[in-house]
C-alpha cells in the first residue's frame, strides 16, 4: 500500500496543510489527479471544504476533484488515480463513507496500490476502528470498523498537554481506558505535524516529534523513521495489511 497519513492539517499557526506539501507533493509524484472527499466536514460545506484544499494544493501540479462532483461515487473511487481525505467530525466521515457504499471499493483501490492521504479524521479511518477518534459522535454510523489498512487503532492530534486546572480526562486517560478493554490492540498516537508514512510492509514516522506507541497499558515514545510494522506484525496474528 501507499499511504500517508498526517496527524492534522496545520502546525502551530501555519496555513493550511502547509507542513504537509512536501510530503504530499512526494508522495503524488507520479499522480496528475487526486479524488477528494469531504465528507467528514460538517460546518464547512462540501464545495467549499474542496476549494480550500484546491488552493492550498495550487503550486502542485495535480487536480483535485470532489467526490460530491460526480453522479456516482462508487464509479469515482474506480476511476481515481489517488484519494484523499480530510478533517472534520470522524462519525460523520464514517457514516457517509457507509452511506455510500464506498467503504470497501476505497479499501480495494488503496490495498492494490493507489495512493491514499489522509489527515485527522481522514487518518484516523485508516485504522482498525474509529474506537480512539477524539470528537464527538455527533451521529451514529452503521459501525465504528473503518477501512482497516492497519492493525491498530490511530489517535491524530495526539498531545500529553495539560492546561492548568484541568479536571477532565486527559488524552492518556482515555487511552488508558481503551488499552484496559483492549490490551492486545495498539493504538498510535500521532502529534500535530507528523504522520505515518506506509508503503507496501513499511511503516515509518514522519516528523520532528515522532510518535507514541499505546499497547496492553504501556505508552511508548517512537523515533522518527522508526520503522513499525514488525511491531504491527508481533502484536496481532493476522496480516499487516487487510486486503479487505
Amino acid at each position: 500500500m501507499n499511504l500517508l497519513l498526517l496527524s492534522s492539517s496545520r502546525a502551530n499557526n501555519s496555513e493550511y496543510l502547509a507542513p504537509n506539501l512536501d510530503w504530499i507533493r512526494q508522495h503524488l509524484n507520479a499522480v496528475s489527479s487526486v479524488l477528494f472527499i469531504p465528507y467528514a466536514g460538517v460546518t464547512l460545506s462540501h464545495d467549499a471544504y474542496l476549494t480550500r484544499v484546491q488552493q492550498a494544493l495550487s503550486g502542485l501540479a495535480i487536480r483535485v476533484d470532489g467526490i460530491h462532483q460526480f453522479a456516482c461515487a462508487k464509479t469515482a473511487v474506480h476511476e481515481a488515480e489517488a484519494i484523499m481525505i480530510g478533517g472534520g467530525n470522524t462519525f460523520q466521515l464514517l457514516n457517509l463513507l457507509y452511506k455510500n457504499d464506498i467503504l470497501k471499493p476505497i479499501q480495494e483501490r488503496v490495498t492494490a496500490g493507489m495512493p491514499y492521504i489522509g489527515w485527522s479524521a481522514g487518518a484516523n479511518i485508516a485504522g482498525a476502528s474509529i474506537r480512539t477518534t477524539n470528537d464527538m459522535p455527533i451521529i451514529e454510523p452503521p459501525s465504528f470498523a473503518a477501512l482497516h489498512f492497519l492493525n491498530a487503532q490511530l489517535n491524530p492530534h495526539y498531545t500529553d498537554f495539560v492546561p492548568a486546572d484541568f479536571h477532565g480526562e486527559t488524552r492518556d486517560m482515555r487511552l488508558a481506558e481503551f488499552m484496559v478493554l483492549n490490551p492486545q490492540t495498539p493504538v498510535v498516537g500521532i502529534p500535530e505535524g507528523c504522520a505515518l508514512h506506509c508503503q507496501a510492509d513499511d511503516v515509518r514516522v514522519l516528523g520532528q516529534a515522532g510518535a507514541y506507541w499505546f499497547l496492553n497499558g504501556e505508552k511508548h515514545a517512537i523515533a522518527v523513521n522508526t520503522e513499525l510494522s514488525r511491531r504491527f506484525n508481533s502484536v496481532l496474528p493476522q496480516p499487516l495489511l487487510n486486503h479487505g
